[in-house]
């Protein structure tokens, strides 16, 4: 064949090319799931008690006892497809629970709705039996407040005994970080000297190393400055504590528009991770403060807002294969009764009775709707501010993924040797395997499934099942 690039026209553009797709990689090394939490639970640092979890898991089911005693109850509180039809009396639920337990498949097939609510409910109260906190930042910023430096010293220093009591007595204890104060200039000695006391009392009671998933979260960002003065302290502290460099890790906050656009009208979000120095592990988005900034009023503020799907857009785009985990905000209306029994233990009324299954409900379908939101549109991870919006939290990551996950396995289980497979219904390539790869992955995670339900539902082994590349188990099955 006749062509016209002379031969020698390859060579002097392949060096500029690897040159350029090495600093890319470099940026972008791709997407890093594994490992990341469905939340993270903002105890305020004045609150925080080495039985952090174990109190919290009894709050958040004591709560579900009180205003969701059974399956049926629950699903009309959050309102999931088919609970209408539930039955209401407490007997009635009891024997339609036990049906399902007998014969869960054919209680699948022929009562979907009752046997999805039954599964949510059941998956979920067994996630807060034994794994109720995935993450947890102590705070020392909005839940804590402007404290006398005194008292915000003692809080430091206590924080930190206690958390090292409670490493020292579970090793299973929930990946666990602190928020600071911002960078500002009134608050940027403070801040640090928190960061200082926390760091350092914490080293002294758990010595010669720190736990393997700690994060420092930085609020309110403005500059990139700010971001560089916190990695700047933490190579400091690494040095004086005899730490290897990196050690520290660092989450952002996009909580300020200039945190998603900078003063130049360029997108923000890279500049702030690269100036983590390598650091950065997260970006959180702060809803309030975000919308606060966008100057909208308080009724427009909240996580459904056409602002925060933008903000929440930009931050994806931008960090899209970056390595870099992204968290959702949090709910702030929350299932607080408003009646409790008064210190002579008088019964509450009917009324108030009836009044405090009210809010509660109302509040439990708001945030379980908000997760939902965020989990449709890419955002697996998000804040939760209560012990009781923890059933609600992993009641939605579970109903996500456990609704999808029969068409989502026979997807999967529809592809051969090849890279790419014409299915029926649907196109499936290998981009797509590995979307389908990572719904398992993440339903595995937050408790819709079990590794060995995944592996009958998908027929992927354990060992593939587990592998973060569905390119890789192509290959293998190939080889």
């Amino acid at each position: 064949m006749k062509t016209t690039l002379p031969p020698d026209f390859l060579p002097t553009i392949l060096p500029r090319l690897e040159r350029a797709h090495a600093a890319f990689q470099k940026t972008f090394p791709g997407s890093v799931p594994e490992g990341q939490p469905i939340h993270t639970y903002y105890e305020s640092a004045h609150l925080f008690r080495v039985d952090f979890v174990t109190r919290s898991r009894e709050a958040a089911l004591a709560s579900l006892d009180e205003f969701a005693p059974d399956f049926a109850s629950f699903a009309r509180a959050i309102g999931l497809p088919g609970a209408e039809a539930l039955p209401l009396s407490q007997k009635s639920v009891f024997e339609l629970s036990n049906a399902i337990e007998a014969d869960t498949e054919s209680m699948r097939r022929e009562n979907r709705a009752a046997w999805f609510a039954h599964s949510v409910y059941a998956r979920m109260r067994e996630k807060l039996q034994h794994d109720p906190i995935e993450d947890l930042r102590i705070d020392f910023e909005d839940g804590y407040g402007i404290r006398p430096d005194e008292e915000e010293d003692h809080h430091a220093a206590f924080t930190a005994s206690e958390f090292a009591r409670a490493l020292n007595a579970d090793p299973r204890w929930p990946s666990t970080g602190i928020r600071i104060k911002s960078f500002s200039n009134d608050l940027c000695a403070r801040s640090l000297r928190t960061l200082d006391i926390f760091v350092t009392e914490l080293v002294a009671q758990v010595p010669g190393k720190l736990p393997k998933h700690f994060f420092i979260t930085l609020p309110k960002i403005y500059v990139t400055d700010e971001v560089a003065a916190l990695a700047n302290a933490c190579s400091q502290l690494e040095q004086r504590l005899g730490f290897a460099p990196g050690t520290l890790r660092i989450e952002l906050m996009a909580e300020t528009p200039a945190s998603i656009f900078n003063e130049r009208g360029e997108v923000n979000l890279l500049p702030l991770v690269g100036a983590a120095d390598g650091r950065c592990s997260a970006v959180h988005f702060g809803t309030y403060d975000y919308t606060a900034g966008r100057n909208l009023t308080a009724p427009n503020q909240h996580m459904l807002h056409f602002a925060c799907d933008f903000a929440r857009e930009v931050m994806q785009v931008a960090l899209a294969g970056s390595g870099v985990w992204l968290s959702d905000g949090g709910t702030n209306v929350l299932p607080v009764p408003p009646h409790r029994a008064d210190k002579e233990k008088r019964p509450l009324t009917e009324q108030q009775i009836s009044e405090n299954r009210t809010v509660v409900n109302r509040a439990w379908k708001l945030h379980f709707d908000h997760v939902r939101h965020s989990l449709r549109n890419g955002y697996y991870q998000g804040w939760d501010l209560h012990p009781a919006q923890l059933p609600t939290r992993y009641a939605a990551a579970i109903s996500v993924f456990l609704e999808n996950l029969d068409d989502a396995a026979r997807r999967l289980r529809s592809f051969d040797d090849k890279t790419s497979h014409q299915s029926k219904e649907v196109a499936d390539d290998a981009a797509t395997g590995q979307g389908l790869l990572n719904h398992f992955r993440r339903a595995i995670r937050c408790g819709a499934v079990t590794l060995d339900e995944a592996q009958t539902l998908t027929g992927l082994s354990k060992d593939e099942l587990q592998t973060g590349s569905f390119a890789h188990i192509l290959a293998n099955r190939r080889a």
